[in-house]
């Protein structure tokens, strides 16, 4: 048996005494801290119930502006708090995830972070400002402008009311007739029952709240102008370095529910929407990727890059070639020193150097590799490797959290589906750069071929390596969504296309073709975003 030697060691130090005891002083503030907030649990409960509205309870109809003010800073209040505690509830998962990589030192420190860090303040007072606003906005002007009475009659009372020395909230009501009451319907035929006296449907009180709030006598800019603002003034609350994934995903959201409601309205549907969006957002992402990468956000290339398991060098090497007809000898030494080249790929090489082609040599991108025809095999299961654990964690882990009851109940089949649905994603993701791979080695085999035969059209040899050759390689692999099940096709497509609209604003932008949006240009694209979500939001919630 291994038996342990006691070592002496110097006795403490004051400062060492204080800084152990400072965790215990911690310790216990907080338990004391906890005592006073037991003791004092009856006036939160009465605090809790001013900004929480009860399950069941009917959605609140306002009067004047004051009960606007009140109604949508309740609302604010209860959904920042939300916010607060969904944002630290995260931080709190993915921090114990990684905990036991951490310092013993640093972790109490990092989970009081965690919690009550700066980021969950400003995911809080975004969606707290936003709700505020919005609800604010949305109720006032139907007060301040109502339908029946026209604007310049309006906008003078108003005047009126703000310049007189006695405050009256009636007054500004003063020109909204009965026609506003929500128990008289504007047009129904005049031999009608009246609205009091008709059976009323047996909905939910969840239900009936969204059916009020569907049917308030409110124009359609009222949601959108709403939408907007309260939009723009909440994104800024975020830091800097999230303003520009918020804007694109509400941006592109707002696209979808637009599309939807309009679709719908008129009767039409694209067939494979989401599939072409998706190819034409890829197409635009895979030009970036090969011509521009500074269109792209340098951490998005990186990501592409590893899922596409293709050297730097060589995408570097066909960029330069195809651009500028010359290319840094340094990436293609690193290519020739790698350790899993293979030799004929190195004659390959040495002769591609000779012959010096408007491209990138294809042998650069498969090093360990001859064939260009086993190539895409390969790298299929390569990435389908690779990507298979990420897929599974995606597809079992939101299972476990949202339902759990299902899983409890048919274990197998849920585990089944969960394993069928990473197979499929997995599978989408290796054919995707598979397609990728075997375009750009073929464009330039069919180039070697068709150059030594004659009467050869120019034009069709240079078509065949030109810069819109990349843009068909994305296309071509985006079609590999049809691999994913239906609900995700919608899904990926909504988080490609931020990406391709973003990198096809850049270059038009470098072109002179669209303005500059400058500091601002987060909160103007979170304004038209919000603007089309909340305007579909307000018809109906069926096209998100």
């Amino acid at each position: 048996m291994a038996t342990t030697t006691l070592k002496s060691s110097p006795l403490p130090s004051p400062d060492q005494e204080r800084e152990e005891l400072r965790p215990r002083r911690y310790a216990i503030a907080s338990f004391d801290n906890l005592v006073v907030l037991a003791n004092y649990e009856e006036h939160l409960r009465e605090a809790r119930r001013m900004v929480w509205r009860d399950r069941g309870e009917p959605a609140v109809e306002v009067h004047d502006l004051w009960e606007c003010l009140e109604h949508g800073t309740r609302g604010g209040l209860r959904a920042g708090t939300l916010a607060f505690a969904i944002r630290s509830g995260v931080n709190l998962i993915l921090f114990l995830a990684r905990i036991k990589y951490l310092p013993r030192k640093k972790r109490l420190s990092l989970i009081r972070h965690a919690l009550f860090g700066l980021d969950s303040f400003r995911f809080g007072t975004m969606l707290g400002s936003f709700v505020a606003l919005y609800r604010i906005l949305l109720n006032a002007f139907p007060l301040l402008f109502p339908a029946n009475v026209p604007v310049r009659l309006r906008l003078r009372s108003l005047i009126k009311w703000m310049t007189s020395p006695g405050p009256s909230h009636d007054h500004a009501d003063s020109v909204i007739d009965d026609d506003h009451s929500p128990l008289v319907e504007r047009n129904s035929p005049p031999d009608s029952p009246p609205v009091e006296m008709r059976p009323a449907a047996r909905l939910s009180s969840a239900a009936q709240a969204h059916q009020i709030w569907l049917h308030k006598k409110s124009a359609r800019w009222h949601s959108i102008v709403a939408g907007a603002v309260a939009g723009g003034v909440a994104i800024s609350f975020e830091s800097l370095s999230r303003r520009k994934g918020i804007a694109q995903q509400l941006f592109v959201r707002g696209l979808q529910g637009s599309y939807n409601a309009y679709s719908e309205k008129r009767g039409f549907r694209v067939p494979h929407g989401d599939v072409l969006v998706f190819a034409l957002s890829c197409g635009q992402i895979m030009y970036a990727f090969f011509m521009r990468p500074d269109t792209l956000p340098k951490s998005y290339n990186g990501w592409v890059n590893t899922a596409g398991q293709i050297s730097k060098e060589a995408v570097s090497i066909n960029r330069d070639m195809v651009r500028t007809r010359t290319f840094n000898p340094v990436d293609l030494e690193r290519i020739l020193s790698r350790s899993d080249l293979h030799p004929a790929n190195i004659d390959a090489l040495k002769v591609w150097r000779s012959m010096h082609p408007p491209y990138g040599p294809c042998a650069a991108s498969h090093p360990h590799i001859a064939s260009c025809v086993y190539s895409p095999i390969d790298r299929f299961f390569t990435v389908f490797r690779w990507i298979l654990p990420i897929y599974g964690a995606l597809h079992v882990v939101p299972m476990l959290l949202f339902k759990r009851k299902a899983v409890v109940r048919t274990p197998i089949p849920m585990m089944i589906r969960a394993g069928w649905g990473t197979m499929r994603s997995a599978a989408f993701l290796g054919v995707y750069v598979a397609i990728c791979q075997g375009w750009f080695c073929t464009t330039q085999n069919v180039h070697r071929a068709l150059v030594r035969r004659p009467r050869i059209p120019v034009w069709l040899l240079t078509a065949l390596v030109s810069k819109p050759t990349f843009w068909l390689n994305g296309l071509l692999g985006g079609l590999a969504v049809l691999i994913e099940a239906k609900h995700r096709r919608g899904e990926l497509a909504m988080y490609v296309l931020p990406k391709g609209l973003e990198s096809a604003w850049v270059a038009a932008r470098g072109k002179g073709l669209v303005f500059r949006t400058g500091k601002h240009g987060s909160a103007l694209l979170t304004a038209i975003g919000m603007g089309m979500v909340m305007s579909t939001y307000q018809v109906s919630t069926t096209h998100y």
